[in-house]
């Protein structure tokens, strides 16, 4: 009798996020993840956290660190936490029942020889008949005597037998038996390999849906065999277009870089909803075309329904000449959008801890009066250093008295505007209104227009002509450093 993987309509899904902790959290681990993530909350099922961590020889604490720290930003969290290295005996249990059922048989080779069977499409190995036709009882008079062995699946080969099932991305897929080596289940450490382990959990855990990459997708046959073999009934499968470079390589840390690492998002700037909401668009769309989504919104319309087949572009420029162009402008233009969005509150908070790492030791209430003056002028939330800068620094750096001459005037005219507002702005209220009023009224006392007021004034105070609103900026600077960098402006104009 067989065991049912598979979730009716009526029941809850249960599925997983398995990386393997023998590198960085790829930015394509990352949307597995959150694919896996809106599915269960779409349906109302469960999300399973399990570190395929039985490569000892590869696992690293960094990259268990890099996978939690990934994750921990995103903020998703997970409802149920495995480690596989936790769970060997279960594998060994399911390749002794698979072994009983005489679906495996034990492969005494030191490594493959001249004699292995090689009849695949490409010449491709497939098993050692010797082994494979090896009698039940001298095998088990070999173990017995402890000669090491691997495990190994004995795949179907007569009979023309298919192995099939249908992917909810991709199709049908189907595979003849006798094109299928006869892999491993157990090495001849005894450690299980991954097809094994993999499977073992899944069964275990009782996982309904695999949602992962589409470099998986040659794996499943093999998968298939192992849950009939062990008695299972194969959960639902769905593969996940590759996300790849503008030249159409697979992305790889390898060749191109830390974009390809989530940290690396994180470091920059980019807002994990924002992030988040990249992601689900590489490979998947909505029916109705939109964009810019929220994380409920997200939930709402997300289905497997909506995966595309065609791999999904990161268009990002090599070499990089700005630290922008090092990731996709729809990544940047997205990222924007979610700042846009935020509550005033909300993007403060998220900016102070930014300011502070830079150097500059901010109060909270001066974030909150600083924040609504760039939050349309910042793309990422490191932007805010060059984008407020000013705000924070004690002294203006240097910069070319030529921008303090107004357009269409000189250098008397820039003199005549700073002292009038030296002269002016300390019996003024500091606030948007009075300022506004009292600088257009000297601007015509001067005979000059508007923005030929404004513009020296603005560079005085900011050390650039690209700067928020005038008055709002006096405000918040406050009435002693504006006096005191017109006073050194009025310095380097003479």
């Amino acid at each position: 009798m067989s065991n049912s993987l598979k979730s009716s309509a009526s029941d809850k899904p249960r599925v997983r996020f398995a990386p393997s902790p023998t590198g960085f959290l790829h930015v394509g681990s990352a949307r597995t993840f959150i694919f896996n993530w809106l599915y269960a909350r779409r349906k109302g099922g469960t999300m399973i956290l399990r570190l395929d961590d039985t490569d000892m020889e590869r696992n690293t604490d960094a990259s268990v660190n890099s996978i939690y720290e990934g994750l921990k930003w995103l903020g998703l969290g997970w409802d149920e936490e495995y480690k596989q290295s936790e769970r060997g005996a279960l594998h060994r249990q399911m390749a002794e029942t698979i072994l009983q059922r005489g679906l495996a048989y034990r492969d005494f080779t030191p490594a493959h020889t001249g004699d292995s069977e090689r009849s695949g499409a490409q010449g491709t190995w497939l098993f050692n008949p010797g082994m494979r036709e090896l009698s039940r009882e001298e095998s088990d008079r070999r173990a017995a005597a402890g000669e090491p062995f691997a495990l190994r699946f004995r795949v179907p080969r007569d009979g023309g037998q298919i192995v099939r099932f249908t992917d909810a991305v991709y199709g049908e897929q189907m595979k003849a038996g006798a094109d299928i080596e006869d892999f491993a289940l157990l090495r001849s450490d005894g450690m299980p390999t991954y097809h094994l382990a993999s499977c073992a959990d899944d069964a275990d855990l009782r996982i309904s849906h695999i949602i992962r990459g589409q470099d998986h997708l040659s794996n499943t046959f093999k998968h298939v065999l192992i849950f009939e073999a062990a008695g299972y009934t194969p959960p639902h499968f769905a593969h996940l277009p590759l996300l790849v470079a503008p030249d159409g390589t697979k992305l790889s840390k390898r060749r191109h870089g830390p974009v390809v690492s989530v940290t690396t998002y994180r470091d920059a700037g980019f807002l994990p909803e924002a992030f988040i909401n990249f992601l689900c668009l590489l490979g998947w769309s909505p029916k109705d075309d939109r964009t810019k989504m929220s994380l409920t919104e997200l939930v709402e319309i997300f289905s497997l329904e909506g995966i595309n087949r065609a791999n999904a572009v990161v268009n990002f420029k090599e070499p990089a000449a700005t630290p922008e162009e090092t990731f996709d402008p729809k990544a940047i233009w997205l990222n924007a959008e979610h700042i846009r969005g935020l509550a005033i509150d909300d993007l403060s908070q998220r900016l102070l801890p930014i300011v502070r790492e830079g150097g500059f030791n901010v109060t909270p209430e001066k974030m909150l009066q600083i924040t609504p003056l760039i939050r349309e002028r910042i793309k990422l939330l490191r932007d805010v250093l060059t984008a407020a800068d000013f705000f924070f620094v004690d002294q203006l750096p240097p910069y070319d008295p030529a921008e303090l001459i107004p357009q269409k005037g000189d250098a008397a005219m820039a003199k005549r505007v700073l002292e009038k507002a030296s002269a002016l702005l300390p019996i003024v209220e500091f606030k948007h209104d009075p300022l506004d009023q009292a600088l257009r009224t000297s601007a015509q006392e001067l005979g000059v227009k508007a923005g030929q007021m404004f513009q020296p004034i603005r560079v005085a105070v900011c050390g650039r002509k690209n700067a928020p609103g005038l008055f709002e900026t006096l405000e918040v600077l406050g009435k002693p450093v504006v006096l005191d960098r017109i006073q050194q402006a009025l310095t380097k104009l003479s």
